[in-house]
């Protein structure tokens, strides 16, 4: 059976040729009127999550409408309630590099891993280290473009993936969606498909050591 993994993003719009339907979306920033997905991000995020493991139940969290901005208080609500809606992974395509944020950041990934949820988020991008993605608790993501859709590597320290999102038929990868946000979301695909009948792995510790032992290896399209 598969495991639930909130979407915490721009919305989503269903049906979608990559994506028929989710189970639930919300809108966590209260000034936000709907859950459409105005900018696209969102719906190709959990796309690329749903092709890598068809049996999530995908649940949607909108904290930004027309731009990909959010705030610290609204991306730890929308943790918070991926975590009260039974989340088994949090997907955080995004990230903010502001210290300010830390406390804030690091109380919300203590609250999910208590109710057993797991965050991944983007650990950092052109050199720079983001929060809540380099912080413990959190599986952080790297992306390199010279890795194929279904590659990862893992180490103690997180994952290094693909930065390509799901792909389109006639539209080389190239000139597709691209950047560690993809990377966040295949790796959440993976560890959706990891997850699935493995209630033993219950908090990001004991995940990463069966990721040491035995490396993930799931294809994408």
């Amino acid at each position: 059976m598969g495991v639930t993994v909130a979407v915490l993003d721009s919305g989503v719009s269903v049906p979608h040729p990559h994506l028929e339907s989710v189970a639930e979306s919300a809108c966590i920033d209260e000034s936000i009127e709907d859950t459409v997905d105005r900018l696209g991000h969102g719906t190709a995020v959990t796309a690329a999550i749903h092709d890598i493991a068809p049996g999530a139940t995908l649940i949607i969290g909108k904290i930004f409408d027309r731009s990909l901005t959010t705030n610290a208080v609204v991306l730890a609500r929308g943790i918070a309630w991926a975590a009260s809606r039974g989340a088994r992974l949090i997907n955080l395509s995004l990230g903010t590099a502001n210290p300010e944020h830390l406390e804030l950041l690091r109380d919300a990934i203590a609250n999910a891993e208590a109710r057993g949820a797991i965050v991944v988020s983007a650990r950092e991008d052109n050199g720079v280290a983001w929060l809540p993605g380099s912080l413990p608790g959190v599986v952080g993501v790297t992306a390199d473009f010279q890795l194929d859709r279904g590659e990862a590597i893992v180490d103690s320290t997180g994952f290094t993936a693909a930065p390509y999102p799901r792909s389109i038929p006639g539209v080389p990868k190239e000139r597709n969606l691209r950047g560690v946000s993809f990377a966040v979301a295949n790796v959440t695909g993976m560890l959706a498909r990891l997850l699935e009948g493995r209630s033993d792995l219950r908090n990001v510790d004991e995940l990463f050591r069966e990721l040491i032992r035995e490396p993930p290896d799931f294809q994408a399209s």
